[in-house]
């Protein structure tokens, strides 16, 4: 058991694509509308999450637009907003991130996506390959750091070139904000090691994680630079491990075995994401081999792309799991829950204290309480169906 006691950040999600209590069906489904991801939001800052994750992909609302319009309704949150490299030139998304980051009073950073689903490539005219898309990130990121950073943007690449380009009005955080990424495959760990400041990874059994986290050191370390790693992954915790694991078998039990089989194909056999097969192989779409490690469980990764797993449990096997990971160098956990805005107080209820985690400026009563006169937790949105 781990006895670390080392500070942790502690993020949380935006459901920019839709939420609800089930998963693979959308009965109770909650739209994301910018009034329920504003109270996610809000939630998640008065509570001391340090900040939030916003996806990217063609059923996501815009990352950049969602941030711009949450951040003047929220006082600490930092806005972790996905940047896809193939979307646009290197030189139009540092004018947004230096902009972004100036309304925001410096609580902007960039989460960097070069891999995706093949329909979201289809979608956006990307036909490059799995390592030509990494190639050009390179390129990219090279352009981009070069033009924050004040230094000279000339560069002639094989996907592109930039000449000229400057930018008038700095970030507030220099050189610029900080650059976060997640790639599991070679040319994932190269870019990483290269240009980035933060490496995520999806939650992987402590062992099996440990391992690419010490490819990716090393491969930093040869470059002369050394990164922080973080943690994607969901929390359901509850006050007994009965009602945890009550609580995950109820987030799947609209899960068929005809909705698993061909979620599986696309995961396994359609994406080219190295960490999506790492995910698929962890169960093998297998309803009898989700517990894949001390209170790990694998049921989101059935259905759900990307982040697969959760952390299942009572408050003290928890946050003893995630002293685990952070005993193998993560320092931020990035999580989530269904639904977020529930889930949020629930972790930050009962996670936090025991992690040594305290809400900034948030009052000793329970913020529900305080916010909305009464004992009971926030009204959210009515469900309906899409």
């Amino acid at each position: 058991m781990s006895s670390t006691t080392r500070p942790l950040d502690l993020y949380w999600y935006l459901p920019t694509h839709g939420d609800g209590p089930y998963l693979g069906t959308d009965e109770r489904h909650r739209p994301a509308t910018f009034g329920y991801l504003k109270e996610i939001a809000q939630a998640a800052d008065r509570l001391g999450f340090k900040g939030v994750l916003l996806p990217t992909g063609t059923r996501c609302e815009d990352a950049w637009i969602v941030a711009a319009g949450l951040i003047p309704l929220t006082e600490r949150l930092k806005f972790l907003v996905a940047l896809r490299p193939g979307s646009g030139t290197p030189a139009l998304f540092a004018r947004h991130a230096a902009t972004l980051d100036r309304i925001s009073g410096g609580r902007v950073l960039l989460n960097v996506v070069t891999g995706a689903d093949p329909a979201d490539l289809a979608g956006d005219g990307n036909k490059l390959s799995h390592d030509e898309r990494y190639a050009q990130t390179d390129e990219f990121l090279t352009i981009w750091r070069r033009i924050l950073s004040g230094e000279p943007a000339d560069f002639e690449g094989k996907y592109l070139s930039a000449h000229g380009t400057d930018i008038s009005f700095p970030p507030v955080q220099q050189p610029h904000p900080p650059l976060w990424f997640g790639g599991s495959s070679d040319a994932g760990i190269a870019i990483a090691a290269k240009h980035v400041d933060a490496y995520l990874s999806w939650g992987e059994p402590v062992d099996q994680l440990a391992e690419k986290i010490d490819r990716v050191r090393k491969a930093a370390a040869a470059q002369g630079r050394t990164i922080r790693f973080g943690l994607r992954i969901h929390l359901i915790v509850r006050e007994t491990e009965d009602e945890a694991w009550a609580a995950a078998d109820r987030l799947i039990s609209h899960v068929t075995d005809d909705l698993i089989a061909q979620a599986q194909k696309g995961f396994v056999h359609i994406s080219e994401s190295v960490g999506q097969k790492r995910m698929s192989a962890l169960h093998q779409g297998r309803r009898d081999k989700l517990l894949v490690g001390p209170n790990l469980w694998a049921g989101p990764g059935l259905v759900r792309g990307g982040a697969g797993t959760a952390l299942v449990g009572n408050p003290d096997n928890v946050a003893a799991r995630i002293r685990e990971y952070q005993e193998i160098g993560i320092e931020t956990i990035i999580a989530s829950g269904y639904p977020h805005l529930e889930e949020a107080f629930n972790v930050a209820e009962l996670l936090f204290p025991k992690l040594g985690l305290k809400g900034e400026g948030a009052p000793a009563e329970r913020s529900w309480d305080v916010e909305f006169g009464r004992g009971v937790r926030p009204k959210v949105p009515a469900a309906s169906a899409s």
